[in-house]
């Protein structure tokens, strides 16, 4: 089941170009859904619209099976989002910061020392926000988007401006909110080494067109694709000719000579001819793709 499915997205700001061109997202009940992109691709739009921040041009919206447009204020009871940091005073502890939001939200007060527990600010007790870490403001904001027991949480670039350590806090606490508290999560991210170890699906958008949309592991089998051939070898000018002569492309980097990818058995039959040539032939390596180089690929 699609918890979130949008179709045909399309917004322009004062009539300029479209920042989004089209966009549809399918996010599956029970994941953990990266959104990914560079800095203006149209992440921050997108999740604006779903959430009805941004009055809505062009296609549909539908959360939980049902559409935005005639349910908006049902639907996002349900939906638990951070888009831009809220408002946290700063001389408040984190249970007054709750408890102010609590009363906008609505719901029992027990719920204040349930999402503190979530995201483990349980026991900052008379710490005020002003000295908390990043990290721990984070997980504060985090916390006030939990207030309303969402089935569905939409979060904005969370980790951006963390250290590693705030950024694995924030990892772990996602984690365990999908896998303990079966709630959806939708995360938008242009850093993909973080979102790697995260999420369970994947959508990448580039100047608001949606470039690839699957399960991390379908977007995981491109890196199995071969890419080139590097060579190391005793002679670099001998192997360049007897490349050449074979009709081969090749680039030198130093002491490494990199071809375009060719089968094993040509492989086997390009070491025979340089081993004749009385070249020491140190390594032959298949280089294939890296998550890294897949989205850059996409994305550029």
């Amino acid at each position: 089941m699609h918890l979130l499915e949008t179709s045909g997205l399309v917004y322009t700001f004062n009539g300029a170009s479209p920042v989004l061109d089209g966009v549809s997202l399918q996010v599956q009940q029970g994941s953990i859904y990266g959104f990914l992109g560079p800095n203006g691709a149209g992440k921050t739009t997108t999740l604006r619209l779903i959430l009805g921040l941004l009055r809505r041009q062009h296609g549909s919206i539908k959360i939980f099976e049902t559409d935005l447009a005639h349910h908006r204020t049902a639907i996002l009871r349900r939906v638990g989002s951070l888009i831009e940091s809220p408002s946290i005073y700063s001389h408040l502890t984190a249970e007054e910061n709750l408890r102010l939001l609590q009363v906008v939200y609505g719901g029992p007060r027990s719920r204040i020392g349930e999402v503190l527990h979530l995201v483990g600010l349980g026991d900052t007790g008379k710490k005020k926000a002003g000295n908390f870490s990043l990290g721990m403001k984070q997980r504060l904001a985090i916390a006030i988007a939990l207030l309303n027991d969402p089935e569905l949480l939409i979060l904005d670039e969370p980790t951006n401006g963390l250290d590693p350590n705030g950024m694995i806090e924030i990892r772990e606490l996602l984690k365990g909110l999908n896998q303990d508290n079966g709630i959806t999560i939708l995360i938008s991210s242009h850093l993909l080494a973080e979102i790697d170890r995260l999420v369970s699906h994947v959508g990448i958008i580039s100047r608001g067109q949606m470039l690839f949309q699957g399960t991390l592991d379908e977007l995981k089998q491109q890196q199995q694709e071969p890419v080139c051939v590097v060579l190391e070898t005793g002679n670099i000018e001998t192997t360049l000719k007897v490349l050449t002569a074979n009709g081969i492309a090749a680039e030198v980097d130093e002491s490494r000579i990199t071809i375009p990818f060719v089968t094993r058995e040509q492989i086997a039959g390009l070491n025979r001819l340089l081993v004749a040539e009385g070249v020491d032939v140190y390594e032959i390596s298949v280089v294939r793709n890296d998550l890294e180089s897949i989205f850059i690929d996409l994305v550029s």
